[in-house]
């Protein structure tokens, strides 16, 4: 079977050359086994998404000589998809209404009271204490989140494995606490847009960086409580600038756009990237 593959970024600000590099990896990944490419992008953050990051991405991808398949598809066409699959675990009673705010889950975590999970943390932070877990008689004419009670989701399930460059791992989806699968303010999360998305789209093979590794863990558990195909997971390796520090937007990474404008060559940069070379000032992922 060909490999299907594809970038997903969200139009946030424009892409930098860890974009270029991941971008580069999912595309290179199917052509070399006669595969497709797929765009697709997500831009269901309502608050941060503009229209001309999304013209930025198309612009920057054909630069650098990189051409999808098919047609690109957009999160926010979807939006259908992500509330059918939120409403068949709502009939599961695998998620509940969480109407708390940023404010009050750093309080709860700053004074941890007993029965509860506040103070513990995980990969991405301290974990939610579970303080709307269990609530009855919500009021959902109130704002609200809606969070997946991963406990009773995993006992659903039973133990569960995923292939990360061929080796299989075990899904550790409690690692991450009771994520939010649809937040006040965007109608699904990452988590359940991308697990949807992958399956509606045959995605057989996600190469993507190794900050989403621990994700994986939870999206293989959306995976079997919806009955969704499985893919192949390969995370790769993150660019680092000279100071060592990940490259990302919200740290002024230097964008493609100011390669660009700077004079870089589009192929001799593409090129130098295939042969493990970096401009300098980038640090090559370390294995």
């Amino acid at each position: 079977m060909h490999p299907v593959t594809r970038f997903a970024p969200s139009p946030t600000g424009r892409l930098h050359l860890g974009h270029a590099y991941s971008a580069l990896r999912a595309h290179d990944f199917a052509r070399e086994r006669e595969g497709s490419f797929l765009l697709r992008i997500e831009d269901i953050d309502p608050g941060r998404v503009r229209a001309e990051y999304v013209d930025g991405i198309i612009e920057d991808l054909l630069w650098l000589g990189l051409e999808w398949d098919a047609d690109m598809v957009y999160q926010s066409e979807r939006l259908d998809l992500y509330a059918a699959a939120l409403g068949r675990l709502k009939e599961m009673d695998l998620v509940y209404p969480c109407f708390c705010t940023r404010a009050d889950i750093a309080a709860s975590v700053a004074a941890p009271h007993p029965g509860s999970e506040a103070g513990t943390g995980g990969p991405e932070g301290p974990l939610y204490p579970g303080t709307c877990r269990g609530l009855a008689g919500a009021d959902l004419s109130r704002p609200h989140a809606w969070r997946l009670d991963v406990a009773r989701a995993a006992a659903r399930t039973g133990p569960l494995t995923w292939s990360n460059d061929g080796k299989l791992v075990a899904a550790l989806p409690e690692t991450l606490g009771d994520v939010v699968l649809a937040r006040k303010d965007a109608p699904a999360s990452y988590h359940l847009a991308v697990t949807v998305d992958d399956a509606d789209q045959g995605v057989t093979d996600v190469v993507r960086g190794r900050d989403l590794f621990v994700s994986t863990h939870i999206h293989r558990l959306l995976q079997a409580l919806l009955e969704l195909p499985v893919p192949r997971y390969h995370h790769h390796g993150l660019l680092s600038d000279a100071a060592g520090g990940r490259l990302a937007k919200r740290h002024g990474a230097a964008t493609l756009a100011d390669l660009r404008a700077g004079g870089m060559d589009p192929a001799m940069l593409v090129a130098a990237l295939r042969r493990g070379q970096l401009p300098s000032g980038y640090s090559l992922p370390q294995a």
